[in-house]
């Protein structure tokens, strides 16, 4: 299927707003003390990298 230039357009936003999510998220885990709190934002960050991979594979 071939992409027109406004759905290129959203899909490369869409792309690099779960690519700064990812980051964002790791970095809060990181950042916390509580266990549960921190795996949270692991699981939260490992989803948002799952999403945003699938989205590329959407550029192929």
């Amino acid at each position: 299927m071939q992409l027109n230039q406004l759905e290129l357009q959203n899909l490369r936003h869409l792309i690099g707003a779960h690519a700064t999510a990812e980051k964002k998220l790791h970095s809060y885990a990181q950042m916390c003390s509580d266990s549960q709190l921190k795996q949270m934002f692991q699981q939260s960050a490992q989803s948002a990298c799952d999403t945003r991979n699938k989205l590329i594979s959407f550029l192929n």
